[in-house]
């Protein structure tokens, strides 16, 4: 789970700021199944946290810079292809290091993950382990104007000779450690902490954009028949007119599968006789090899069911649905695993393609089914009926709002007096809270010339 999340100098944040996921102790009583206990501390953390903001105000900013935090804890990065930050362009600060703090949960530890980098290394970086108000760093990094990089790692107790060897090499001055870790060696080469940590980073850690493609999603139902049922059930409760979702499973010949010789020769191997084997075929669906009584080759495809006027049913490629629903599509393995076990997702503009109600109504479920203490969601939106207290608790609603400069800053209900019976969507879209357009008279908009 996220605790904090700060950043600086990237895109459209200017001075540092933080959006934090500490419950307040000033709403006790109020939705208490909200939060979950931080590891050695006596604060607890918000399993939800909804960030509102006119567009253009960085919402959008603050999935980016940890998309980008994410991409830097896990890839390698080409020698001369420097650390691809973006920096705050209008108040000269494209010299100054931008820096990403973030404090997560994982395996019921509270860890800080940080960096400092300018256009070409990584200045600063951090691994900290996060007892109560003691902070116990597993590794320290600087890298020097030379692009020497200088390791101290006193805190990985567990550090076979491999890690304590690449620790005196440092590593590329573009790449963190933590990356060059994950590249270099086996996971039983760098100890259970570490690989606890790269296993939040890499499969914990999950941001869906609003763009993100769908093509895979077919590949992604075909091989879990649990979540293809699960999406079959919520897209019908949600009336997409969807009745459910099924496999379409065709034979095909070797000369229809329409693959070069060598690599049906690779596939082939890669199945044992007897087996059976399921890969990737044409972008969308799946190719299933049954080696059984010979070599049999499946086309596997997912197609929504609709019932038509006289009981028949329709299918429908999901490409064909509307955007809504694909864009349902698109979340609903989130709730899967949030219900099945632990994760952080963090969704960026939600409200894309969906109705008001599918909002809310996708809200709902997190909050009443997919409980325990290792699932957050965290989301972007414009969706104001989620703005009641009813759903949510005061400290879980933030605001984005850029000032005259350009500069976004990020802020909480919490900061303002707010009663608990008080409709705090009306008063938002009033503009009581800001984080809303300022919107000028249509009249004064220059008339069209004939």
């Amino acid at each position: 789970m996220i605790v904090s999340f700060s950043v600086s100098n990237f895109r459209s944040f200017s001075s540092e700021e933080t959006l934090s996921l500490v419950a307040s102790n000033r709403l006790s009583g109020r939705h208490e199944d909200h939060v979950a206990p931080i590891p050695d501390s006596d604060e607890r953390v918000l399993r939800t946290a909804v960030l509102y903001g006119a567009n253009g105000a960085g919402k959008s900013n603050l999935f980016k810079a940890l998309r980008f935090l994410k991409n830097l804890a896990l890839n390698t990065r080409k020698k001369s292809s420097g650390t691809g930050r973006e920096v705050f362009r209008f108040g000269g600060q494209a010299s100054e290091p931008s820096c990403f703090d973030l404090q997560f949960i994982a395996q019921d530890k509270l860890y800080r993950f940080g960096v400092k980098v300018d256009d070409q290394r990584i200045v600063e970086e951090w691994l900290v382990r996060v007892v109560g108000a003691k902070e116990k760093p597993l590794y320290e990094r600087i890298t020097d104007e030379r692009g020497d990089v200088k390791i101290d790692a006193a805190g990985i107790v567990d550090a076979g000779a491999k890690l304590k060897a690449l620790v005196t090499v440092g590593g590329p001055q573009n790449q963190t450690f933590l990356a060059t870790i994950k590249a270099t060696l086996d996971p039983s080469e760098y100890g259970d902490e570490l690989s606890a940590i790269l296993s939040w980073f890499s499969r914990s850690l999950r941001l869906v954009s609003p763009g993100q493609a769908t093509h895979s999603l077919s590949r992604v139902l075909a091989r879990n028949p649990d979540l293809m049922r699960f999406a079959g059930e919520f897209l019908k409760s949600s009336s997409t007119g969807v009745d459910h979702l099924k496999v379409l499973k065709k034979e095909m010949s070797v000369n229809e599968l329409r693959l070069p010789e060598t690599i049906i020769a690779r596939l082939l191997a890669d199945v044992e006789e007897g087996g059976t084997g399921l890969f990737p075929y044409l972008g969308r669906d799946q190719l299933l090899i049954e080696r059984i009584d010979g070599d049999h080759f499946y086309r596997l495809s997912v197609q929504a069911a609709h019932e038509g006027q006289a009981g028949d049913v329709i299918p429908l490629e999901l490409n064909e649905e509307s955007d809504g629903t694909q864009r349902l599509l698109q979340l609903i393995p989130a709730l899967h695993q949030l219900r099945k076990g632990g994760a952080v997702y963090f969704i960026d503009e939600i409200d894309r393609s969906l109705h008001p109600m599918l909002v809310r109504n996708f809200l709902e479920f997190f909050l009443k089914s997919c409980g325990g203490t290792q699932r957050q969601l965290i989301m972007t939106t414009h969706e104001s009926n989620l703005l009641d207290q009813d759903l949510l608790r005061r400290d879980e609603i933030w605001f984005s709002e850029k000032d005259a400069a350009g500069a976004t800053h990020l802020y909480s209900l919490m900061d303002f007096k707010v009663r608990n019976d008080l409709e705090l969507r009306k008063h938002y879209l009033q503009g009581r809270f800001g984080a809303v357009p300022f919107l000028g008279d249509p009249a004064r908009l220059p008339a069209e010339r004939d």
